[in-house]
């Protein structure tokens, strides 16, 4: 009974002790591997944010790219029926989406969303323009009346998602 005493004497401490180091380590372990994850994620950060911005900037210019004004001017041809110069246009801009496809891995679901609605709408006023005029016309008659119908709206179709996107940018990086 004696020697039962003296080895709980020893065995009492030293699972005292060895207990006390198994936590100490323990708490230890997981600061390292939270310091690890953190310079894991700071690295991430840095790799991503530039690409993120080049998404956002590569967005910007597709949407300006795609405005009625810019698009019209860069795409002047006037040698084609109106029918011919719509299937150019409506073709340009799908190139251009399809082109930039990827970015929107890089941006919240909301600019892209505000992207994809611009595009739509740019869209919808060409067709909407196209239906108006005489198909066998001449392509400045479509032009004109696309520019009239954006006159007559008073805003461009890419000027709100291009203002979400400016917002966004100077939340996130500024």
């Amino acid at each position: 009974m004696q020697s039962i005493t003296e080895l709980l004497k020893i065995l009492i401490p030293s699972a005292a002790v060895l207990y006390g180091m198994y936590l100490t380590v323990q708490t230890f372990l997981e600061k390292q591997f939270e310091q690890k994850q953190l310079e894991v994620k700071q690295k991430n950060t840095e790799l991503v944010t530039p690409i993120r911005l080049q998404a956002y900037e590569r967005m910007t210019l597709f949407l300006e790219r795609i405005t009625p004004n810019n698009l019209l001017i860069r795409i002047n041809n006037m040698d084609i029926q109106a029918i011919d110069y719509q299937r150019l246009i409506l073709q340009e801009i799908r190139e251009e989406f399809n082109h930039n496809l990827s970015q929107q891995v890089y941006m919240s679901h909301e600019a892209w969303e505000k992207i994809r609605k611009a595009m739509n709408d740019v869209v919808a006023l060409v067709n909407t323009s196209a239906t108006e005029i005489d198909s066998n016309s001449a392509s400045i008659n479509l032009s004109k009346k696309i520019f009239e119908k954006v006159i007559s709206e008073n805003q461009q179709p890419t000027m709100e998602a291009l203002k979400f996107l400016k917002e966004e940018i100077q939340t996130m990086f500024m």
